[in-house]
């Protein structure tokens, strides 16, 4: 292995790591103690006692969890008045439609479950890690509060038992008496104190620790399958001998059971006539002759056997629904009854009416709860001996038995139990009894104490899980503001998340109504199994290389189908609670993208972006984007220093202002050096880039190049910047400053050779001079021009730059003026029409000048200029003087007019300079100052429009030249005069020369046009907050490199923003829409 020991130092040998896999064991007190040691944010925690092995199989740890929590409250209180009203048959599609998509979210989950280890946590677990943590934190908030309004629920339903089967004389606000509104106010309001009181208490005992709630919970399950099994055993009895459970009914009315004795108006007793119970409720006196309620004296009273039995034939009855609307009485079908459609109905207390409207949708609102639970067993993963087999196991075999009840429930109940006593929610026609118990054997109270105490059960869990649920969130750090709850006591038991648990419970209980509650929970459950339907499906098809399921009966088709059916759900029990529930999700998801600390968890949302990515690159390959299409792909090329901190920052700013977030930015600069060397800088330059990016607010990739040298590295970004049909278009690369002097020669070399390799490349260019002065992102301009001098059409840039630049908060108040130059044998007049109907077209608001700029005879201060560049340039090429040389020959010149002395006697130069720059001059090798006399010997042909003239005018008046020339011309001269007499100290003869050489026509006539134009911008646009200037083409030629730098310098001296621009050679902009 010793080929391997630096290796060792940093990863573990295969050994070491099977054998810590070997001995892994997740803990069932949270979500994230595998990623403590990675993410350790809330510092170290306290050494946990050594926990056991856990030892849980299937049927312990996952089938009966899960049946516990799936058969709840829906079942006991409300499945036999969802099968009166919806019918057997609108029934049965309710249950298998929520049964299918439980399943379907199962055998998802299943395969999630089974990809890898599951720590303790489950379904918020499993989501975050398959969908990242945007998707895990909205889904796991959506199923917090799914539980924690479960709790609510099952306190309501406990509540309703209690005060409606068990002790109604306990109602702190009394029923009898009161009708319509005000009774159900009332008894709203009983359940709205009950259900705080105890809130309170099952808070109590969950705070005071949760092993009394487990020791509890085997006595819960055992409630719940009693109570399950009497219902079988009454059905089957009802065979045989059905019970007694009589209902009366007026005409086809059922009648309250408590406001009679005797379902008769009158009995025979003694052979005498004597009214009922009944009689006087709808009559004024006990009398024979009274007077009655007109429908009672026309319709006689009739008894119905409540529990027909399942041979009676009932069920084709009951096949079809029997929708009603609030304060609805209850008929029985096929009964004919005298009733009088004019008559408004009386003594409506008597009957049994609605207490809600009814519908479809509503029904499904109100059962989906009861086939929630499916997650017991995953969230019990840490207790689980192989939790990769009895999850699917465990949990698909609870369902089918869960499915398999409600689904015999709905045709049993259809087949044994009158329709109107189906539709009784609250059993008063039945003498107060749950509608179920009366179905029940032995007795009606065996249903009732069960369904009791499997509800405080069911209510005690959820009070149990929401918190620790809450606690994993808050852990994990995504959502800033809960991390609070992620402390509790020293046990580690979530007191915070308790309290809030508790709060969030009480708004479910001052909703106070079972019904209205339900489709709230319905809704977040629905969230959260309809993500992890798209989980599954999301991993299936983008075949992530870490998707290995254990559990092989999965497809993605499954999943996407549990997915429709999840949404579907959602907007059938009720759109507007669907919109509120995505409502918070994407509050959550867009809350944690913004300010939520940043995982890494090999989520499917990355692997969807990558393939769209893809996707989307390959069509961009499809061919080139259309004009209007067009816009700006910035490279940004900036500088680094030592230290590898950004030299020009204004560059991102400008960047920024530009593209406003759009398009492709990059942002790119080069390390000199080996990639072996050098990559720990490479690394910090990187890191220093994104950091100025993010501040600047620049959306875009940082790229970082090693190379040998800084002109090939900027090359190379400029070659192989982007990805496919996602590429830069255009190169943004600062002026150079002080690039007069010796050592930012080399940068001059690099910034020339930029522009020769974007003209190459077709590529646009922008050059910011003064980037320093340029405006920061925070800057604001309340007025003031961008000016664009058009003189060369470059496909558009220069009309669209200021229109970009004028979306940017920093110059949307300038204003954009356009300025063309019109030749002699132009017409300005018909040229500004032109360009005012171009721009109407273009959509482009500005004012427009035409500028004339006839030809004019070359100046002698332009033909001076032109020959110190000219002489400035070969000798620095050629001598490669330093820069203490430099500058201590221009000390000892101070007269700038000493040029033309010395031009005229060039001997007298080199007597008095041979001496002092003999020594240094002395080193330089005769070849090269000999190819300084070769080169210069041949005589530059002479423009025939000033032959020699302006030479001598530029010597003779020598006060002229003073007033025209500049510091910077004098210096520029001096230095020039300074090189020259460092070459005539080695050789006599090519001074002489150089002295007598003639400045190329060819610059003679740029330097003409660079300071005319330079003299009308100066003039027109002195005050503007940004000139954009078209940019000529490099030279051919190498050697005329440090005259079009002075070139540009001319051109642009003395404004304060300049940005030169040379186009791509393609349009960029159009009058078409």
């Amino acid at each position: 292995m010793a080929l391997f020991e630096e290796e060792m130092d940093t990863s573990p040998m295969v050994s070491s790591l099977l054998s810590s896999l070997a001995n892994y064991s997740n803990l069932p007190t949270g979500s994230k103690e595998h990623e403590e040691a990675e993410n350790n944010e809330e510092g170290a925690r306290p050494s946990k006692k050594p926990i056991k092995a856990p030892q849980l199989g299937t049927l312990m740890g996952v089938y009966l969890p899960c049946i516990q929590n799936i058969f709840g409250v829906i079942l006991f209180l409300r499945m036999t008045w969802m099968v009166g009203i919806g019918g057997v048959f609108g029934s049965f599609i309710i249950v298998f439609m929520c049964c299918s998509t439980t399943m379907l979210t199962a055998i998802s989950m299943s395969a999630i479950a089974t990809n890898g280890v599951v720590p303790a946590g489950g379904s918020y677990y499993m989501i975050s890690r398959s969908l990242g943590p945007e998707f895990g934190g909205a889904v796991g908030i959506c199923f917090y509060l799914g539980t924690t309004f479960a709790g609510a629920m099952y306190i309501l339903g406990c509540i309703e038992i209690l005060l409606i089967y068990i002790v109604p004389q306990a109602a702190i606000f009394k029923l009898e008496g009161l009708e319509g509104p005000e009774a159900e106010e009332a008894l709203l309001n009983n359940m709205r104190v009950y259900g705080t009181i105890v809130l309170s208490l099952m808070a109590l005992v969950v705070f005071v620790g949760v092993k009394y709630v487990n020791k509890l919970a085997l006595l819960f399950l055992a409630c719940v399958i009693l109570s399950i099994l009497a219902v079988y055993a009454g059905v089957i009895k009802t065979a045989i001998d059905p019970p007694v459970f009589p209902v009366c009914i007026l005409g086809n009315r059922t009648l309250v059971s408590k406001g009679y004795d005797v379902c008769a108006k009158v009995i025979e007793r003694d052979n005498e006539t004597i009214t009922t119970k009944l009689w006087r409720s709808f009559c004024d006196s006990e009398l024979l002759n009274a007077t009655c309620d007109e429908y009672f004296t026309n319709n006689n009273v009739t008894e119905i056997q409540g529990i027909p039995g399942v041979t009676s034939g009932i069920l084709a009855e009951n096949l079809f629904g029997y929708y009603l609307d609030k304060g609805m009485i209850l008929e029985k079908r096929g009964l004919v009854s005298a009733v009088d459609p004019d008559s408004p109905t009386t003594s409506s207390n008597r009957y049994v009416l609605a207490d809600i409207t009814s519908f479809f949708t509503l029904l499904v609102g109100i059962y989906f709860p009861s086939v929630t639970g499916i997650m017991a067993g995953s969230n019990r993963s840490g207790d689980l001996r192989d939790a990769q087999k009895s999850i699917p196991i465990g949990t698909i075999a609870a369902i089918t038995t869960t499915s398999t009840v409600y689904m015999s429930c709905v045709v049993l109940f259809g087949a044994c139990i009158e329709g109107v006593v189906l539709r009784d929610k609250f059993g008063e026609g039945v003498s107060g009894n749950l509608v179920i118990g009366t179905l029940a054997w032995p007795s009606p109270w065996v249903i009732v104490f069960g369904s009791f105490f499997s509800t405080c059960g069911a209510g005690l869990q959820s009070l149990t899980g929401a918190p620790r649920l809450l606690q994993a969130i808050s852990r994990d750090g995504i959502i800033p503001f809960l991390r609070v709850f992620g402390h509790g006591k020293a046990n580690g038991e979530p007191t915070w998340a308790l309290l809030l648990t508790a709060s969030i419970c009480e708004i479910g209980i001052i909703i106070a109504s079972l019904d209205a509650v339900a489709p709230i929970l319905s809704m977040f459950f629905l969230m959260c199994y309809m993500f992890v339907n798209l989980a599954c499906a999301l991993q299936t098809l983008l075949r992530t290389p870490n998707w290995r399921p254990r559990f092989k009966f999965y497809h993605w088709a499954l999943s996407f189908l549990g997915m429709s059916l999840c949404l579907s759900l959602m907007f059938i029990c009720s759109w507007y609670y669907a919109i509120v529930a995505m409502g918070i999700a994407t509050c959550i998801y867009k809350y944690i993208e913004f300010c939520g600390a940043e995982k890494e968890w090999g989520d499917g949302i990355r692997g969807i972006s990558l393939s769209a990515a893809r996707f989307a690159l390959m069509r961009l390959e499809e061919g080139p984007p259309h004009t209007k299409n067009w816009r700006p792909q910035m490279l940004v090329l900036v500088s680094v220093d030592a230290e590898q901190n950004v030299e020009q920052p204004r560059l991102l700013s400008l960047t920024n202002q530009l593209k406003a977030g759009k398009g492709l930015t990059i942002v790119g600069t080069s390390v000199q050096g080996t990639f072996l060397d050098h990559y720990t800088e490479a690394q910090r330059a990187d890191q220093s880039l994104r950091k100025l990016m993010e501040t600047e607010k620049v959306k875009g990739f940082s790229q970082v190049v090693i190379s040998s040298n800084l002109r090939d590295g900027t090359s190379h970004l400029i070659q192989v910047g982007g990805l496919g049909g996602l590429k830069h278009n255009t190169v943004l690369v600062s002026w150079p400053r002080n690039w007069k002097q010796a050592e930012e020669r080399q940068r001059v070399r690099n910034f020339i050779e930029v522009v020769r390799e974007t003209t190459v490349a077709s590529l646009a260019l922008l050059v910011p001079k003064n980037i320093a002065s340029y405006p920061s992102n925070g800057e604001r301009f309340t007025e003031g021009h961008i000016d664009v001098w058009w003189i060369v059409h470059d496909g558009g840039m220069l009309m669209l730059l200021p229109f970009l630049l004028r979306q940017h908060k920093v110059w949307r108040k300038c204003k954009m003026r356009i300025f063309t130059v019109a030749q002699l044998d132009d017409n300005s007049i018909q040229m500004k029409k032109d360009l005012l109907i171009f721009l109407y077209h273009l959509r482009i608001d500005a004012e427009v000048e035409v500028v004339e700029m006839h030809d004019s005879d070359i100046s002698a201060y332009t033909y001076e200029k032109t020959l110190v560049m000219e002489q400035r340039s070969q000798i620095l090429k050629q001598m490669h003087l330093t820069k203490n040389e430099m500058e201590r020959e221009i000390q000892s010149i101070t007269d700038s007019s000493r040029g033309s002395i010395r031009r005229k006697n060039p001997s007298t130069l080199r007597s008095q300079q041979s001496t002092e720059e003999g020594a240094s001059v002395a080193e330089k090798p005769e070849e090269e100052v000999q190819l300084i006399h070769s080169k210069n010997a041949a005589p530059t042909p002479t423009s025939p429009t000033s032959p020699t003239a302006p030479a001598g005018s530029a010597v003779s008046p020598d006060a002229e030249v003073q007033r025209t020339w500049t510091d910077d011309n004098g210096a520029e001269k001096g230095k020039s005069q300074a090189a020259a007499a460092a070459a005539a100290a080695v050789n006599p003869e090519a001074i002489k020369d150089l002295f007598n050489m003639k400045p190329n026509q060819s610059d003679v006539r740029r330097m003409h046009t660079a300071l005319r134009l330079n003299e009308v911008i100066t003039k027109k646009s002195k005050e503007a907050k940004l000139v954009l200037l078209n940019m000529p083409g490099p030279p051919r030629n190498r050697m005329g490199d440090e005259n079009y730098m002075e070139f540009l310098e001319v051109l642009t001296e003395g404004l304060n923003r300049v940005l030169l621009v040379r186009g791509g050679g393609r349009e960029v902009i159009t009058i078409y829409s």
